[in-house]
């Protein structure tokens, strides 16, 4: 449930007034979300088509698109794909998977870094999973990648956190998917309170900025850490 807790975590940054420049190699992903958090909130927002693939060259439009902004939070989300074993994964997936989840989130925070610390103020928040902390077959890829993006975050967090800079590593768990609807049972209730709605969890997760650097987001789930 990475992309609705992406898309829930925007909504909850333009309830409160921030502006929002999406980037995204899909741009039909995220442009309703975009259009519509503009027309609710009136905040600005901008979606950026980058081409990773591209290595050093996607970091273009990026930059142009920052020209000129105070960048004050940088969100990275972590990619999910479908759980399957290593050698079951293409080749060129694997590359790309690897890729999104661990190089493009260092690169995102290498662009607006300078500028924060210029400022001496800022924010970066990587959302990540509970899979770097429990690891299970068939999600090889995913805990690894998680586990860096979980420790690339504590050590950025250390090497700035002087300098005004806030960084925080998000591990939730399981998440609802956006459509998935509650039961009356007393189980199925129970596996609600354990399993939020992707907007719940980014109301909860979003409190706990500025207050610890290394959360679940959502106290339900640190009871399954």
């Amino acid at each position: 449930a990475s992309e609705p807790v992406a898309k829930a975590y925007a909504e909850e940054l333009a309830r409160h007034g921030i502006n929002i420049i999406f980037v995204t190699q899909d741009h039909s992903s995220v442009r309703d979300t975009a259009a519509s958090l503009s027309q609710s909130y009136g905040v600005e927002t901008v979606v950026v088509l980058a081409d990773f693939s591209l290595d050093q060259e996607a970091s273009k439009p990026i930059k142009e698109a920052m020209r000129g902004k105070d960048i004050g939070f940088l969100v990275n989300c972590v990619e999910e794909s479908s759980p399957r074993s290593l050698i079951e994964m293409p080749e060129q997936g694997l590359l790309d998977l690897v890729n999104k989840n661990v190089a493009v989130a260092t690169l995102m925070a290498r662009l607006v870094l300078p500028g924060m610390v210029e400022r001496n103020r800022g924010a970066v928040v990587n959302i990540s999973s509970g899979a770097c902390c429990r690891p299970l077959p068939g999600r090889v890829t995913l805990t690894a990648s998680t586990g860096y993006l979980d420790h690339f975050s504590r050590a950025l967090h250390l090497e700035h956190s002087g300098k005004g800079i806030f960084v925080q590593s998000l591990i939730p768990f399981q998440i609802a998917s956006s459509g998935q609807q509650p039961s009356s049972s007393t189980t199925s209730s129970r596996d609600g309170w354990f399993v939020p709605k992707p907007e719940v969890y980014a109301r909860h997760a979003i409190s706990t900025l500025g207050v610890s650097n290394r959360t679940t987001g959502y106290w339900p789930h640190t009871l399954q850490v």
